[in-house]
């Protein structure tokens, strides 16, 4: 099933997890999958990571297993940076004949040795993919993109994403809510109406959340700052922390009718879990 035609009828639910790379298997990533789908997600999406690190062969066949599984949809990333035309289209073949029907089109970060070869930008490959009869989502950034002069012109550039034939968009991360409505309401003056489905990671570790800051571009509010201070050196406190702020970043945007609720899992079932058990505890999701 496309998830176009899915965010249609409902406000969706959705996890993200990473494909196997180093000591993980596709069976070890499969079955991650498997637990989280114990949570009736509407879809599951799949990463790939390109430029060397190994793992983006597995993204096909953590998605065919998930597709095959019959349980719940696939959506299988695809960054075009470094790929020709021929590559797409081998990709595109390759997740077809896995039942996949929806791909999320990324450019893929600029890296050393990594040059563009027939997709300069997102939007490139946007337009390319829908003349396969794929459903295509792309990415947008609550906060604007790290290589963007401001948001505005940020705004623009995913402009050119939906007028390419996007037929969603799935969001960074972010710890504002504020700044996701801010961004909703300049969707709405820049005439982009595909649906916007929000993408929540909860910090697991004060380290991961600079690290987040850091690559992403998200802004850390003062109240997850209080919030680490509170739980000092303790781990599992710090996690805690994190889940609990997410849960409470989840129901919030769930009351304020934004279309989807993405969770970025980090391959943690437990995740799944206990977003799912807020949801649903909040009246937002049935069991």
């Amino acid at each position: 099933m496309r998830i176009d035609d899915i965010l249609k009828g409902k406000q969706t639910f959705s996890f993200e997890i990473f494909p196997p790379k180093g000591d993980m298997s596709v069976q070890q990533a499969t079955a991650i999958a498997d637990e989280l789908t114990l949570n009736h997600p509407d879809w599951i999406s799949v990463t790939f990571s390109a430029g060397g690190s190994g793992n983006s062969q597995h993204t096909v066949g953590v998605a065919k297993a998930i597709q095959q599984a019959g349980k719940t949809q696939a959506l299988a990333h695809l960054t075009c940076l470094g790929s020709s035309k021929q590559d797409v289209d081998a990709y595109v073949q390759a997740i077809k004949d896995a039942g996949v029907q929806n791909v999320l089109a990324l450019r893929g970060d600029r890296v050393p040795g990594r040059e563009a070869i027939d997709f300069e930008h997102a939007s490139d490959l946007v337009s390319y993919l829908k003349g396969t009869g794929l459903c295509v989502g792309a990415a947008c950034y609550p906060e604007g993109h790290v290589e963007s002069a401001s948001l505005r012109e940020d705004v623009e550039h995913l402009k050119a994403k939906v007028d390419a034939g996007a037929d969603f968009l799935v969001t960074q991360l972010f710890f504002n809510n504020d700044d996701f409505y801010r961004f909703r309401d300049l969707l709405v003056r820049a005439h982009i109406k595909v649906p916007v489905v929000v993408g929540i990671m909860p910090f697991t570790s004060v380290q991961q959340i600079q690290r987040m800051a850091f690559t992403c571009g998200a802004s850390i509010p003062s109240k997850v700052i209080k919030r680490l201070v509170a739980a000092g050196d303790d781990k599992e406190a710090q996690r805690r922390a994190g889940v609990a702020y997410a849960c409470e970043q989840l129901v919030d945007l769930a009351q304020n009718g934004v279309d989807g609720l993405h969770i970025y899992t980090m391959n943690r079932p437990s995740i799944g879990r206990a977003t799912h058990d807020c949801l649903l505890k909040a009246g937002y999701l049935k069991e």
